[in-house]
């Protein structure tokens, strides 16, 4: 139970949470528009749609640990794969591993839907 309440972090540390997820989401997004423009063979095309859609999740709060931690596996993967950007796939490999471990914030999906609720119970003397 303390751990659900780390993941929803308000003011600076929530912000900067905000911060760390929409430049890794806006980054995965903006890459995988990038590489699917031209005619990309149908294995590099399903892995350049995951990696979109981890993007978008992430720009959201939306299962973060869950994507946090995809985003990790596929940019350690990408950094192999494509020698060419190895700094920026291990700095977004990082950026995911680090959201995975600390969750989206306050300001996310995540909180609205799995967040602390308030229960307000009847007296029973009514």
């Amino acid at each position: 139970m303390r751990r659900l309440f780390s993941t929803f972090a308000h003011g600076a540390p929530g912000a900067g949470l905000l911060l760390l997820r929409t430049v890794a989401g806006t980054t995965l997004v903006i890459h995988a528009a990038m590489a699917l423009r031209g005619d990309p063979p149908l294995g590099s095309a399903m892995l350049e749609a995951l990696t979109g859609v981890v993007g978008i999740l992430l720009f959201l709060g939306l299962w973060t640990p869950v994507t946090g931690t995809l985003l990790a596996i596929l940019a350690f993967l990408s950094a192999f794969l494509r020698a060419a950007d190895l700094l920026s796939w291990i700095l977004l490999s990082t950026v995911g591993a680090a959201l995975a471990l600390l969750g989206p914030g306050g300001w996310s999906v995540d909180a609205r839907l799995f967040g602390w609720k308030r229960v307000e119970l009847a007296d029973r003397n009514r």
